[in-house]
């Protein structure tokens, strides 16, 4: 726990780059994700993937997989310490082989303030490797008094189109993200958080601009590599801890070559010329972090009146 709020203190929630300044992101070129996804039945081995991107293209430049044990126990509050140090390991390494590739913003599979202790798995990566990162969650995580109550569905149907928005305000008054309407055709939202060195408003825009489906791009090629990986080396479906539906015959097989050189993970390095960034499952299985954090069932709000959709925030 020390070693938590060590590091949550060196969390910066700004802008720090001329990009993020721009209203059109002029000079952001490159954005990364990153997942980590389990073999199926499996808590402790599991495969850690980092793509590149271009960006506003968002091709696939880079990929790096390679298969981890994840040894230390989960303690709710603390996975970044699980998972985290492996996600590092692939950054650093992408820094000193392809250094010109480094991407410019990280997007990463979990929350980032919107925590229980302000300092999720977003916060932890962006801190040791000072790149600015995005928490993006599929799940709402219940914290500082937010539920996924009935009051919270009304809000959600009010999102008409993609990238409206509402925030997340907890009891304490600070608004800990936002729920994103990240595609028009997607009835669920996303749930965007300030991970380090980026603003919410930003943060919550450049998700938006990433999403060609329901998940923001980064993060589900990440997600496709990994498990693809899992099934080429171990000829296992991917899983998770909470045993997620595989959904392999609906992904489409990316092609890559090596650049490690001789023994190098079949997916590290640029992908080749020409290949599919565009799997033909619009939504692949997407990490359920936040279903491990939540508590056990809540009570809805059982209140009928249907409040102003004043907070409801449409893209400029």
């Amino acid at each position: 726990m020390g070693e938590q709020a060590r590091l949550k203190a060196r969390v910066v929630q700004r802008d720090t780059e001329a990009w993020q300044r721009d209203p059109s992101f002029s000079g952001l070129q490159k954005v990364g994700g990153v997942d980590v996804s389990f073999v199926k039945g499996d808590s402790v081995r599991a495969c850690a993937s980092l793509v590149v991107l271009s960006y506003p293209e968002l091709k696939v430049v880079y990929e790096d997989s390679r298969m981890v044990d994840l040894k230390a126990p989960y303690v709710s509050g603390f996975l970044a310490f699980r998972e985290v140090p492996f996600l590092v390991e692939l950054v650093q390494q992408l820094q000193e082989k392809e250094p010109d590739l480094m991407p410019q913003v990280l997007l990463v599979d979990g929350n980032g303030v919107l925590h229980q202790r302000g300092f999720g798995v977003a916060c932890h990566l962006g801190v040791l490797t000072e790149l600015p990162c995005i928490g993006v969650a599929k799940k709402l995580l219940q914290v500082d008094g937010l539920e996924n109550s009935a009051l919270h569905k009304q809000k959600i149907v009010l999102l008409q189109a993609g990238g409206d928005t509402f925030p997340l305000i907890g009891n304490s008054g600070t608004v800990l993200g936002m729920a994103l309407k990240s595609h028009d055709h997607s009835t669920k939202p996303l749930y965007v958080s300030v991970g380090h060195r980026i603003s919410l408003e930003v943060a919550v825009r450049l998700t938006h601009h990433c999403c060609r489906f329901r998940i923001p791009e980064p993060i589900r090629q990440a997600d496709i590599r990994s498990r693809e990986y899992i099934r080429r080396t171990l000829g296992h479906p991917a899983g998770s801890p909470a045993q997620r539906k595989d959904r392999s015959q609906k992904e489409q097989k990316p092609n890559a070559r090596s650049h490690g050189g001789p023994g190098a993970p079949a997916d590290q390095g640029r992908p080749p010329e020409g290949s599919s960034t565009d799997p033909k499952d619009p939504e692949p299985g997407f990490r359920e972090e936040d279903q491990r954090l939540e508590g056990p069932g809540h009570q809805e709000d059982s209140a009928l009146w249907l409040p102003s959709p004043a907070w409801v925030q449409s893209p400029p």
